[in-house]
């Protein structure tokens, strides 16, 4: 039976514990709060410790870092994260696998592979990749395994918070009102269901063979927020509609509001084709996407 240490007890750390436990795994679901995950062993953990880190990973087979500091702090608590989650590896000998994202790829000029070169366009980028550069330059000396898995924006059922393609969306397509997002509406945009990060996840650290690289989550045919609205208001007989921000209200709120700033300076990925290509990981981890109307509408109904 493997033992894990999952870092962060958010979307995505609560659904890869819920499916590390289904499968018999024993499962520390470590965070801040000690948010309880059924199934799995609670702690506290400050993840910028690297005391705390390391005593945490003793034992354990794999540590997944799936926490996400807020926006704003992305530069200052990224930093020591990383230092500590990668200490932590080291002493313990688990396999570190980091839970990323696509901001460090920058600007796209097509589907991004998991050999596209690394080009940030902002300060959240610059932090994604350079945490990921010393992750793996520690295993290519070889004092650790490190991978890490990617995503585009996720969604999935009774997703809260601020997402993309979350409840704020769902719940104004539901109920016949006007969704407003940010960027073009009509772009074509790669989305990942929540489910099918953790199964790649889990994938990820169970691979034998090449680690020090990188994973990207099967995801399906993008499409754009008018086209999803379309599909839902089509399932249940809605009228939803959905609108894009003006680039300037952003910018605006964005002097004031340290989210708002970020969230500006990251909305390229919402103004063009923003596309994930997944088809390495597929081959070679066996991995695949949910069905889109699976996952489309199994995650409506839990907002209806």
């Amino acid at each position: 039976m493997a033992r894990h240490l999952v870092v962060g007890t958010g979307l995505i750390g609560r659904e890869l514990a819920e499916q590390l436990v289904a499968r018999g795994d024993t499962v520390i679901a470590a965070s801040r709060s000690g948010t309880v995950v059924a199934g799995a062993d609670a702690m506290r953990l400050d993840a910028a410790d690297a005391d705390a880190f390391g005593a945490a990973a003793v034992g354990a087979d794999t540590i997944f870092l799936c926490t996400n500091p807020p926006y704003p702090a992305w530069a200052t608590d990224w930093p020591p994260v990383f230092v500590a989650a990668i200490e932590a590896a080291r002493r313990s000998g688990a396999g570190l696998v980091l839970m990323g994202n696509l901001y460090a790829y920058g600007v796209p000029d097509g589907p991004m592979t998991e050999r596209t070169p690394l080009h940030p366009a902002e300060t959240k980028g610059e932090v994604r990749r350079d945490g990921w550069f010393v992750a793996r330059a520690a295993h290519e000396r070889g004092e650790l395994r490190a991978v890490e898995v990617r995503a585009s924006d996720y969604f999935g059922p009774n997703a809260k918070g601020t997402a993309h393609l979350g409840e704020s969306f769902f719940r104004a397509v539901l109920n016949s009102k006007k969704a407003m997002v940010v960027g073009d509406p009509i772009a074509p945009h790669s989305w990942s269901y929540l489910p099918d990060i953790a199964t790649t996840l889990v994938a990820a650290a169970d691979f034998s063979s090449e680690w020090g690289r990188v994973w990207h989550v099967p995801s399906n045919e993008p499409l754009s927020r008018t086209e999803i609205a379309a599909q839902v208001n089509a399932r249940y007989g809605t009228s939803g509609r959905v609108a894009g921000y003006p680039p300037w209200m952003l910018r605006t709120l964005g002097r004031f509001n340290p989210t708002m700033r970020e969230v500006e300076a990251s909305s390229y990925q919402f103004r063009m084709p923003f596309v994930i290509d997944s088809a390495e990981t597929e081959r070679l981890l066996g991995v695949s996407a949910t069905p889109w109307p699976e996952a489309l509408f199994r995650t409506a109904d839990s907002y209806r």
